[in-house]
């Protein structure tokens, strides 16, 4: 094969072309044939395809085939995710629920878990961390690396996507496609490209005779309005910017855009790939599926929340200070509090305790929490550092230690059984408290976990 060709090593299983996000801007091109030339191509974009709905039909097969919708339910929310079969109907991400179901009635609408989502994310970077130690994660479900190190002893950039490829399908059972070029921009436009469930090397030499056809919204930082900008002097093509002359592109989107935009229409795309740097926030929001009133079904879920939130810090050994709490009532207000903790937690009762108080900071500055139903609740923990890096000070009375030692043993116990084995008993109760009934407030001793 000439150096200069483009291929897909594996044909997507399903003949499908619509895609979810920014990658609905890149057309598809599948093909099969042998892998190209991938020298001086160290880069790869491994990108899960359709990745929470594809942890969902790992955990429940019987879904495999059939269009599945994750997020909210039937009536409400917010598409997380979607299968290929529901994107032939036009689902997207980002889409109301209740949209994507008139959209497609037949939809199996399922609630996002996203404690099995980060599970699933976790297994995904450590198989791509057992590739090479360079892997740069760009979100939970796509991440690049740079092989370079990695083919004295696993062989080609090709080859090693297609290792990758197989261990992700037979060790996690789940699809990704990946994508292998000699820049980050261009792997992740070759990903895009393939999917679903597919692959693609755009050798070194061919990089220009790839691009160029492709509609200008592949750019990175071309979105609708640019892409209207653009339109409006006649750029459609990533051809027609590269060719466009300087001042002409300036006058269009700006001096720093035009000059970003010109060096990705020619390939060049001068970043490396860098290690995962410790995260500056952990957080949970969810957005409900019924407004809630009543105070007790509001602390349940910040309880939920506040739970989550402090096993993703002891799963990653951190620890954090600020908590922010995050309210959206009805009309779509959108409140925000915040509060400085004395020292670094992953307690799950600590941060529950602060996110309450920061509500009932809400409730008596007269906000809407009064009047109106709240639609989404949202805990996020900054100020984040190592749980090693603190020193332990023992306080007398201080009961943190025994609600850590008592959420690490929920800690053992679910990733063991999962995540529905053990949880706060007022979880466990909330399903047979109506939202309208009054009740009290969970319970916050010892023996509120079973």
């Amino acid at each position: 094969m000439p150096a200069g060709s483009v291929t897909a090593s594996v044909q997507p299983k399903r003949e499908v072309r619509a895609a979810m996000g920014r990658s609905h801007a890149i057309p598809r091109a599948p093909s099969t044939g042998p892998l190209a030339d991938d020298t001086g191509c160290p880069i790869l974009h491994v990108d899960m395809d359709a990745f929470f709905a594809s942890v969902e039909i790992r955990r429940h097969p019987e879904l495999a085939g059939l269009p599945v919708i994750v997020g909210g339910s039937r009536t409400r929310g917010v598409v997380c995710s979607a299968t290929y079969e529901a994107r032939r109907y036009g689902v997207h991400s980002a889409m109301s629920t209740a949209r994507a179901v008139r959209l497609c009635p037949p939809a199996v609408v399922l609630p996002t878990d996203h404690e099995a989502y980060s599970a699933a994310s976790a297994e995904v970077m450590e198989l791509l961390g057992e590739i090479t130690p360079v892997v740069e994660p760009i979100s939970m479900d796509e991440a690049f690396l740079d092989v370079s190190g990695a083919r004295r002893l696993l062989g080609s950039s090709g080859e090693i996507a297609r290792l990758i490829r197989s261990r992700v399908r037979r060790e996690l059972r789940l699809p990704c496609s990946v994508g292998v070029a000699p820049t980050k921009f261009v792997a992740k436009v070759a990903s895009a490209r393939c999917k679903p469930d597919g692959m693609c090397v755009v050798p070194a030499g061919g990089v220009v005779d790839y691009l160029h056809p492709l509609p200008v919204t592949a750019l990175w930082g071309v979105g609708p309005r640019t892409a209207e900008q653009l339109r409006c002097i006649g750029i459609t093509t990533i051809a027609d910017l590269a060719h466009s002359p300087a001042p002409r592109l300036v006058g269009a989107v700006g001096s720093a855009a035009g000059t970003h935009l010109h060096e990705l229409a020619w390939g060049r795309d001068p970043r490396r790939v860098l290690p995962l740097a410790p995260e500056v926030s952990i957080g949970a929001e969810e957005t409900l599926g019924t407004d809630l009133f009543d105070r007790a079904a509001i602390d349940r879920e910040l309880l939920r929340l506040a739970d989550r939130t402090a096993a993703r810090l002891r799963a990653g050994g951190r620890r954090g200070r600020a908590v922010s709490l995050k309210v959206r009532f009805a009309d779509f207000t959108t409140i925000t509090r915040a509060h400085t903790m004395d020292a670094a937690s992953d307690v799950g009762q600590q941060l529950y305790q602060v996110a309450r108080d920061l509500y009932d900071r809400l409730d008596r500055t007269g906000s809407p929490a009064r009047g109106g139903g709240v639609r989404l609740l949202g805990i996020r923990v900054e100020g984040i550092v190592g749980a090693g890096d603190l020193p332990e000070q023992l306080v007398l009375g201080d009961r943190s230690h025994g609600w850590r030692d008592a959420d690490q043993a929920v800690d053992a116990v679910v990733s063991r059984f999962g995540s529905g084995a053990v949880a706060p008993a007022a979880l466990l109760r909330a399903a047979a408290v109506p939202n309208s009934a009054p009740a009290p407030p969970p319970r916050t001793g010892p023996d509120a976990v079973r």
